[in-house]
């Protein structure tokens, strides 16, 4: 019995509660209207008028039935949100397409669309929409467009209905939202020869397994189709079946991007910021060695890597290399600034002797971070770093002249430790730099009396 009346007081209660909402959403129209009638049916009710109560009742019960079918009929609206795309660069556009169902029985009045959207991406949008029929549908759709990377949300989508009286105006909040991902831009890069190639093109010097298709480490049992001439001898014996051995396993490129993040290395912000064309940077290179084939790992300041990375990094061919592009581009779109102030643990991860490729961009080095990055070209195959003086970019966005710094020094410390480095003027495009450090490459190793050009 307590519970049966307990749940009937919520029943009261919730019934109540929207016979206020209800109430609430009378506009200045539906409120006059109202009035209006009780005051005329009070003063049938004195002077003794029948007719003039049958227009005070009129007045009175109108914005009521107004706002109880507007009530109700909000509930039989439907809304949905389409990104496309759902990641785009930086600077591009993305539209959103939304749509309406009237799932009722009874057509809707004047429709009021508001979708929330952060400022970054554009103003708010709203659109306005005329009676839908039961069980009809409209679409609209809008742009959105950052500069600045990052995931941003969309929603949730508000609907304001009106009945077509003007009686009463209520809002509808849905509860879902999307979430647009705003990656760096990534620039096409040209097809130079660099050192820490495998596949038999470049130096490299370190074998790896495939991730797939490969044959077992160790001996197995034969297998109906196994190749004869594959038999292993000396298991067979020891086992007393049939073993085959494992073929030469294949070699594999590897290449390491190093980003530097170390909020005091940059100075300045914004799209044009040394730091946004260091991400944009890395996102270049990320994308360009998973298209050649490389098992590419993304490593910053803090020694992090991204979700899901495996040991040797991401690889693998069609599908899989765009699904590794896209979880390094999510990773890469939300990258920030750290509280590092050196690069010892990235060091310290580079110590397992890979010797593959290593390619860094890093922003301003003290004497100290540069003689660690000098280090690190001993743990490589080979290393190019893209080195950005943020000063020198704020002086020359603002046209204010500037004292001589370390920047030319550091270049030197890298290219005597082997380093092809390159330094980073404002606004220059990562294409043309790619290209000079092949050449700085070759000029290196022309010098050491390696490979020619």
């Amino acid at each position: 019995m307590a519970a049966g009346g307990t749940g009937q007081a919520e029943a009261d209660r919730g019934e109540q509660g929207g016979i206020r909402t209800a109430l609430a959403g009378l506009t200045t129209r539906g409120r006059s209207f109202l009035a209006a009638g009780i005051a005329a049916a009070i003063c049938a009710y004195i002077l003794g008028q029948s007719d003039l109560l049958r227009v005070g009742l009129l007045l009175a019960v109108l914005p009521l039935i107004c706002a109880s079918v507007l009530y109700r009929t909000r509930y039989r609206v439907a809304g949905s949100r389409r990104l496309s795309p759902s990641r785009v660069p930086a600077g591009s556009e993305a539209r959103v397409h939304l749509r309406m169902d009237n799932v009722s029985r009874l057509p809707t009045g004047l429709l009021m669309l508001q979708d929330r959207v952060p400022y970054v991406l554009g103003p708010r949008p709203r659109f306005v929409l005329n009676r839908v029929e039961p069980g009809g549908r409209r679409e609209v759709s809008y742009r959105v467009r950052s500069d600045l990377r990052g995931r941003y949300p969309l929603g949730p989508l508000q609907l304001r209905l009106t009945d077509p009286f003007g009686m009463c105006e209520l809002t509808r909040s849905f509860s879902t939202y999307d979430t647009l991902t705003v990656i760096p831009r990534v620039e096409p890069l040209s097809p130079v020869r660099l050192s820490g190639e495998a596949k038999g093109y470049g130096d490299g010097r370190q074998r790896s397994l495939a991730l797939a298709g490969e044959d077992d480490v160790i001996p197995r049992e034969y297998r109906y189709g196994d190749d004869l001439r594959r038999v292993h001898w000396r298991s067979t014996a020891r086992y007393g079946e049939l073993m085959v051995r494992r073929e030469e396993q294949p070699q594999r490129s590897r290449c390491t991007v190093l980003l530097d993040t170390r909020g005091i290395a940059y100075a300045g912000a914004g799209p044009d910021s040394a730091f946004e064309w260091a991400v944009s940077g890395a996102a270049s290179v990320l994308v360009h060695m998973l298209e050649r084939g490389f098992s590419v790992r993304l490593l910053t300041d803090t020694g992090n890597a991204v979700p899901g990375e495996g040991a040797d990094g991401f690889a693998g061919a069609g599908q899989e290399t765009a699904d590794a592009a896209g979880m390094m581009m999510d990773t890469l779109a939300v990258i920030d600034h750290s509280d590092g102030t050196g690069l010892s643990h990235p060091y310290d991860v580079l110590r397992g002797g890979n010797e593959g490729l290593l390619v860094a961009f890093l922003g301003d080095l003290d004497e100290e971070q540069a003689t660690v990055v000098a280090k690190m070209r001993r743990r490589s195959g080979g290393a190019i770093a893209f080195l950005l003086d943020s000063d020198a970019w704020l002086r020359e966005a603002t046209d204010v002249p500037g004292p001589a710094d370390g920047h030319g020094e550091r270049l030197r410390m890298l290219r005597e430790a082997g380093w092809s480095a390159v330094s980073v003027p404002r606004g220059a495009p990562l294409t043309h730099l790619w290209r000079q450090a092949d050449q700085e490459r070759r000029g290196v190793t022309a010098v050491a009396g390696g490979e020619a050009p």
